[in-house]
Order: structure tokens, then sequence, then C-alpha cells
């Protein structure tokens, strides 16, 4: 017993010493993405501005951004970086944070597909997965007609990252500088003539960096849930909520999390309405990913992004947590007629996620 316990507690160190090795890379690649931003001059600046110009295109290159890397994670992080840059404006990149909501459940479709062809199973699945999706296009229904009139989220969010640098929480972050800097200023110096270099470095290493994250929180921390989904987290709809919110900040990724509980749904062991909660607090708890990056910037309007991207979801909830009958009926309804017609959910993929916004993209460009 002894002997097996050692290599069990060598095994849980080494994992943790490399959660950490990560965590300092994808900071790292934050810090490098802005840097490199910055060498570039104007010219790339107003380039990229040239594309996202207004806000509905900022929505648009949210969702196909995020559904071509099927990562909200990564799109926040760039955003954010952008944003530190000055490449994008606040209220540009609301909206690609709005968008990013949404393409972020394309891959919980995509697993819900692997059940099509068991009629039962696929049904429970894809309203498991759908509703998530119904949620995020509901929110962005109703919240971005009130930002673009209104500036709800962009008022909002300023006024809480004013409260955040006013009691010293971008200085607390300042270490970080120490630590990040120096590295990615030494890898920018091998290029001082190509800043894209240093570019294309960081976008590799927050690919790794949010890759392996997962794996290894997965490895650390996932194993060990699955059994007491049923019995445990979804007992309550707090419960379900705020515990779908601590894993997804745990693995940084929302569609690792709620992408688990869609077999459970196949199988019958969770039903929809358990299952919805859950997907709001993965929603809540993918925003930390945009606060590390915004940490990691030390920068207040990169801090305003990041709750902007909290108080959008945080909208959300309040929004339809009470009218969870509107998302949880479309998806049931959505889902049986799938199982008629089982092209309906693969051309809903397609056309909501990539045919449809790559063509915006290309009107408004």
């Amino acid at each position: 017993m002894l002997k097996q316990h050692i290599p069990n507690k060598l095994n849980s160190l080494l994992k943790t010493l490399a959660l950490l090795g990560l965590v300092y890379i994808f900071l790292l690649s934050i810090t490098l993405i802005g840097s490199s931003f910055k060498l570039m001059g104007k010219e790339t600046a107003e380039s990229i501005m040239h594309l996202v110009s207004n806000p509905v295109m900022g929505l648009v290159v949210g969702i196909f951004t995020t559904s071509l890397v099927q990562s909200s994670s990564l799109t926040t992080s760039l955003v954010v970086s952008m944003v530190a840059g000055h490449v994008l404006t606040i209220d540009l990149a609301i909206p690609i944070i709005m968008g990013a909501n949404i393409g972020t459940s394309v891959t919980n479709l995509i697993v819900s597909i692997g059940h099509i062809r068991r009629s039962e199973e696929f049904e429970r699945a894809l309203g498991a997965s759908i509703v998530h999706d119904f949620f995020n296009v509901l929110s962005v229904a109703v919240i971005f007609p009130l930002q673009l009139m209104f500036n709800i989220i962009g008022i909002s969010a300023r006024a809480a990252s004013g409260l955040f640098v006013n009691i010293g929480g971008l200085k607390f972050v300042n270490p970080l500088n120490t630590i990040l800097k120096p590295v990615a200023n030494a890898i920018l110096g091998f290029f001082p003539s190509h800043p894209w270099i240093g570019i294309i470095i960081a976008f590799i290493l927050l690919f790794l960096a949010l890759r392996y994250l997962v794996v290894v929180m997965k490895s650390l921390v996932l194993e060990k849930i699955e059994v007491f989904f049923d019995q445990y987290i979804f007992k309550t709809a707090f419960r379900a909520l705020m515990l779908g919110m601590l894993f997804t900040a745990l693995v940084q990724s929302s569609s690792i999390t709620t992408s688990l509980v869609v077999p459970l749904a196949a199988a019958g062991v969770l039903s929809l309405k358990k299952i919805f909660p859950y997907d709001l607090g993965a929603n809540v708890g993918t925003t930390i990913t945009a606060f590390l990056a915004s940490l990691a910037t030390s920068n207040a309007d990169a801090v305003t992004i990041a709750f902007s991207h909290l108080l959008f979801n945080l909208l959300g909830i309040l929004i339809w947590l009470p009218l969870k009958n509107v998302p949880i009926t479309m998806a049931t309804v959505f889902a049986r007629w799938s199982v008629r017609h089982r092209w309906i959910p693969i051309a809903y993929i397609l056309f909501v996620f990539f045919l449809i916004p790559l063509l915006l993209i290309l009107l408004m460009r």
C-alpha cells in the first residue's frame, strides 16, 4: 500500500508542477501578443480595425472565430490582448465577447452528433447540448440591442474595473510583469524587425497552454467527478450552477465541462432541467480566462473587457434562469425535429456557426 501511495503522490506533484508551468506559458503568450502588436505599429492596428469596424461585425467575428478554434478562452484572450495593445476599442471588443459565447457551444453540438444513430439517446443528447446554445443566442438577442443603444455592459464594466483599480487590483499583479515582460522582450529581441514572428510564437504558446491546461486539469480533477454528478452536483439548481462555475474555472474550458454532461443526458441519467443551470454556471466560470489575461496586461481597458464578459453572462442568467422554460422548450422541440430529420442539426452547425458568419464577414468587409 505504501509503495502504491508514494507513486500516486509523486504523480500528483508532477501534474501540479506541470499545471503551474502551463499557467506561466499562458500568461507569457498574452504578454507577447500585446507587445508584438505594439511593435507592429499603426498600420497593422488599422487593418484589424478595418475588419471589425462596427459592433455587428464584431459579433459575427466572435461567433466565427470561436467556432473555428472551438475555444471561447482563446478568443477572449486574444480580444483582451488586442484591447491592451490598443488594436481594438472596448465598444468593438464587447460584441466579439458576446459572439464568442455563441461560438463556444458548437463543441457540445458536435459531441451530441456522436449519438445520431440511436434515436432516444440522440434526442436527449442534442437537447442537452442545444439548450446551451439557445441560452447564449437568447442572451445576445436581448442584451446586444441594449448594448448598442445604452452601452449597459460597457458602463457597468468600466465602473467595476475602476473599483478594481482603486483597491489596488492592477498593482497587485505587478510582480507578474517582472517574470513575464523580460521573457517576452527577449523573444522579440531575436526578431527586432519582424514582430509578426512574435505573434506566431504567441499563438503557438497560447494553443499549447490552453490545450494542455485542459488535459492536466482533467486528469487532476474531472476523473472523479462524473460518478457524483447526479447524486451531488445536480441535486439543486443552485448547486448545479455553482459547481458548473467552479469546474469550468478550474479547467479553463466551458466546452469540456458542458460536453461532459452530454453522454450522461444521452443515457437518461440527467434531465434537461438539471443540466441547464450547470451550463449557466459554466458560462460564468469560463470568464476566469479573460481575467487571467487582463491581469497579465496590467491594462485598465483589458480589465474592463474581462468584467464585460462576466457581466454579460450574469445578466443573461438573471434574465433566462427565471424564464428557463423558454430555452428548455426550444431545445426539446429542436431535438424532437432533429430525430425525425437528422440533417437539421448538421445544417444548423454548418450555417449558424460557419457559413452565415463567413458570408456576413465577406459582405461587410
